[in-house]
């Protein structure tokens, strides 16, 4: 057989960043501070509420747009937090994890052809899943050092050939948390250019500085986006892959029809434990803030105990630190030599751009991590030198 089996539309694409990383970081022994998923337990209450569910028997197929329970919990939860009103049956879709919702989103969404304006560094299923879809990737940079738009760049990308603006706020890997005017330029720009918007926003409960705004309560906005979100971030149960998603309904048809055949529906008794989980107090909360206020601040002061400059977070839970004062020139490079010679895995940010080379000089490090497992990173980084042999 001599044709490629790979389809052209996955060229480029066929690993992510986060298993080669994971990978190395297995060979090496390595602590893995480069993908985002906790090494901790998730809560009680909800694995005891997953195990009542498979206890009860709810164990055969979902809903295929979510279970009544959840999607009535998602329905409330919008309405508390953001005054926006969706009805349950027809403006919320469950999905498998939110990159999954991103995919339904493009092929439901995109036609072949159609822009999509990605900011950049992205995370990396965007540009993968606009590939698939057979949209067109328009690129605006966040540019450091505070990783802000150039409002002429941002201008410039929208046309009347945008079809969709993805949105990630608080984002990853910056970690900025995009303030009520800049989501009021884009929401403007949206409008201008009947451009829709996906706004992801997985780590909406996580913010250290500033305000979550979500971008479907600002004028002609709502009629225009899809908000998605994820409890697998927020209550640290990642292999559960419970997503979800709000917006007209329309738009979450279109996108319910991409899901019914990517994977129709979504595991049964972990949607009914996730019920529980949106209905959270606030105590659960404040506590998950003050947990990852300590580790934040415990990762910044070991890089820069190790010679890199960081700025910290105002949202999500990852930490960029600046390698350049160390000597190198190249992230690929230093994150390939930090797993196998100091012992750490971390992700190469120059992997989440297109079109500039401002990543090049920055590491992105995780601290969805133990206390313990920050503080053995912390003693490697210690006990080797960073700098460039």
């Amino acid at each position: 057989m001599t044709r490629e089996a790979l389809s052209s539309r996955f060229r480029g694409f066929e690993t992510t960043i986060f298993a080669e990383m994971t990978k190395l970081a297995l060979e090496h022994d390595a602590v893995n501070l480069s993908q985002g998923f906790p090494d901790f337990p998730g809560p009680s209450f909800l694995k005891d509420a997953a195990t009542a569910a498979i206890a009860a028997d709810k164990n055969q197929y979902a809903r295929p747009r979510g279970e009544l329970p959840l999607v009535d919990a998602v329905s409330r939860s919008y309405e508390k937090r953001h005054g926006l009103v969706y009805d349950p049956l027809n403006e919320v879709c469950v999905f498998s994890g939110a990159t999954e919702g991103i995919l339904c989103a493009l092929l439901g969404l995109v036609e072949p052809g159609d822009e999509v304006i990605l900011f950049e560094p992205y995370y990396d299923s965007y540009r993968a899943c606009t590939s698939i879809a057979g949209g067109t990737a328009r690129f605006v940079t966040l540019h450091r050092p505070d990783f802000r738009w150039d409002s002429s760049e941002l201008r410039a990308a929208f046309s009347d050939r945008t079809r969709l603006v993805i949105v990630n706020t608080p984002h990853n890997p910056t970690g900025r948390v995009l303030s009520r005017d800049e989501l009021g330029e884009v929401a403007e720009l949206c409008c201008k250019h009947d451009a829709l918007c996906l706004a992801d926003e997985v780590y909406d409960r996580l913010i250290f500085e500033g305000e979550h705004v979500c971008i479907a309560t600002l004028p002609g906005m709502k009629e225009r986006t899809v908000c998605l979100n994820s409890t697998g971030k927020t209550f640290s149960l990642t292999g559960w892959k419970i997503g979800y998603a709000a917006g007209p309904a329309d738009l979450i048809g279109a996108m319910a029809t991409a899901h019914q055949y990517a994977t129709f529906a979504v595991a049964t008794p972990f949607q009914h434990a996730m019920v529980q989980a949106l209905g959270a107090d606030h105590h659960y909360f404040d506590q998950y803030l003050d947990e990852y206020c300590e580790r934040r601040d415990f990762l910044l002061g070991a890089l820069r105990a190790a010679g890199m400059e960081t700025q910290a977070p105002e949202g999500t839970y990852f930490a960029l630190g600046d390698i350049s004062s160390l000597g190198w020139d190249d992230d690929v490079e230093f994150c390939r030599f930090l797993v196998e010679t100091v012992g750490i895995a971390a992700v190469p940010p120059s992997v989440f751009y297109a079109q500039s080379d401002e990543g090049r000089s920055l590491v992105r490090f995780a601290f969805c991590k133990e206390i313990a497992t920050l503080e053995e990173a912390a003693k490697r980084l210690q006990s080797h030198s960073l700098k460039r042999p």
